[in-house]
């Protein structure tokens, strides 16, 4: 198959009108025909989530010269939905971003973009999850797309493991160019949430959530947030299998009544 024949499904869980999604379309775009499902706007933090309380509703446009349909549900429906009805044929390639803000460590666990990734991932499919380290939305994406394509083209060159998707965070240009790519292990690690206690104007409560990523392996050089904070691009390979097997021997053990 020649690449003008790969078909590439593109998705985020930024908004299909976001930088980031723009970037990676021109990122992608010499590899194969491109096809873009995404929602209307962000849909961060929705994880796998799949919508069931309401119908999902398409509207096709035209975005940066592809076909694409809007969708209004989450990362996970476009990509189903993409799969099932959308698209012409199963795609070869299926890329999500590029995300504004980090999805490395246990980020993963909420990511709308890495929920979309995994999903392809289950079908079979080779994807990859792209995010920048900025939270800015016209943050430079010129580094983050010249990294973008070095793995999409070492991914359709050599393909991935059965059920096997990567997470791909780069670091945000500050004007050093990263030192290079890193395959990481995904840092053990949670975030400290607080939650902000306000009032509306008509007195009552509402809740906004805060707080911060505590690492509690800083000093580990095999992880994605030492690369990270090493000016180095972090990939990990992640699977849909979260079964602990190091728990397994030890469960088997108890005595059930």
């Amino acid at each position: 198959m020649s690449k003008k024949d790969k078909l590439i499904l593109v998705t985020n869980d930024d908004g299909i009108h976001s930088k980031g999604i723009a970037a990676l379309v021109e990122s992608v775009e010499p590899f194969g025909e491109i096809i873009i499902v995404a929602p209307p706007e962000s849909e961060s933090g929705m994880s796998q989530a799949i919508t069931v309380k309401h119908p999902l509703r398409v509207r096709k446009t035209q975005f940066n010269g592809c076909t694409g349909y809007i969708v209004n549900g989450t990362p996970t429906d476009c990509v189903k939905l993409a799969f099932n009805k959308l698209l012409p044929r199963k795609p070869d390639l299926l890329v999500s971003g590029i995300n504004h803000g980090s999805n490395s460590s246990t980020s993963v666990l909420y990511s709308g973009t890495l929920g979309a990734a995994l999903e392809g991932s289950l079908n079979g499919i080779p994807s990859i999850g792209f995010s920048i380290i900025s939270y800015d939305p016209e943050a430079d994406l010129t580094v983050a797309k010249k990294y973008t394509r070095i793995v999409t083209q070492m991914v359709i060159e050599n393909g991935l493991p059965h059920r096997v998707c990567l997470n791909v965070n780069i670091p945000a240009f500050t004007g050093n160019e990263p030192k290079g790519i890193r395959i990481c292990r995904q840092t053990i690690g949670y975030w400290r949430e607080e939650f902000d206690q306000r009032k509306d104007p008509g007195g009552r409560d509402y809740y906004w959530l805060t707080g911060e990523f505590f690492n509690t392996e800083p000093d580990a050089e095999d992880t994605d947030e030492w690369a990270l904070k090493n000016n180095y691009i972090s990939v990990v390979p992640l699977t849909i299998d979260l079964t602990s097997y190091k728990a397994l021997d030890i469960i088997k053990k108890w005595k059930f009544q």
